[in-house]
């Protein structure tokens, strides 16, 4: 498996660095290449928080009888394929999984690897993003495409969830509490989501799946709090259903038991 490592900054349209290989100028795009079955996180949105690693598979058909030296790869982007901001620290693209050698046909897998630590981007940046697909072809030249394929990326969320007085007795009221928090980018923590509509649910005992009970809107610190009646023991927990930019997310379960 090849390990070319793209480094990249997102802000400003800065020029794509890469390992070893010159800088094409723009405009030394040529035809006889394209890039087919391309898909980016199998069509789910990207969620990245403020310290962790993302790591986006991808996957795409490549044809051409031309002879490349560098990728192929397929990589989000704002503005032109070859100029505009473009979003991954780094990238791994597995060798040539021949379809068909007389047509130069190829499979690729990918992954792409989103570091919030090392990448320059900011809040600003959440939404749909588009997809290129670009290789770099024998002589300094190079072939990229613009896929026409939409990409959300969204801030993380975080969301916590309490359910007191534990035991209880059937028929009296619980409260149910909690936070939820969502991925600053431009200051690498998790600050209070003010206004959202966040749902609370619950699982009876011995049940497979939530239900959803009751909503309720988070306040300006991104606090949460309801009450409810507990007639049967479970477990209570609080979702949010993302929006289009910010990822989806539950807390975990609190059980509580019912006397």
């Amino acid at each position: 498996m090849s390990r070319p490592t793209w480094s990249a900054l997102v802000a400003g349209g800065a020029a794509v660095v890469f390992t070893g290989v010159a800088a094409v100028p723009a405009g030394a795009a040529e035809g006889g290449v394209s890039f087919t079955r391309v898909s980016v996180n199998g069509g789910k949105p990207i969620v990245i928080g403020v310290t962790e690693e993302v790591e986006v598979p991808a996957s795409f058909r490549m044809t051409t009888k031309l002879k490349y030296d560098f990728g192929p790869t397929v990589f989000p982007y704002r503005g032109k394929p070859d100029t505009g901001d473009r979003l991954y620290s780094s990238v791994i693209t597995s060798d040539c999984e021949v379809v068909d050698k007389a047509k130069g046909i190829c499979d690729f897998k990918e992954w792409l690897y989103i570091d919030p630590r090392n990448v320059d981007f900011g809040n600003e940046d959440a939404g749909t993003w588009k997809t290129a697909a670009r290789v770099f072809l024998a002589g300094d030249a190079s072939d990229t495409d613009d896929k026409n394929l939409p990409l959300q990326v969204k801030r993380a969320t975080r969301v916590t969830a309490n359910a007191s007085p534990e035991p209880v007795a059937a028929g009296k009221t619980i409260t149910v509490t909690g936070r939820i928090t969502r991925a600053n980018w431009d200051t690498h923590t998790y600050q209070g989501y003010a206004g959202r509509t966040v749902s609370l649910q619950f699982k009876a005992e011995g049940a497979s799946s939530y239900t959803t009970v009751k909503k309720a809107t988070s306040s300006s610190t991104g606090a949460l709090r309801t009450t409810v009646k507990a007639t049967v023991p479970g477990t209570w927990r609080w979702t949010y259903y993302g929006n289009s930019t910010s990822g989806a997310k539950s807390s975990t379960g609190d059980y509580v038991a019912v006397r």
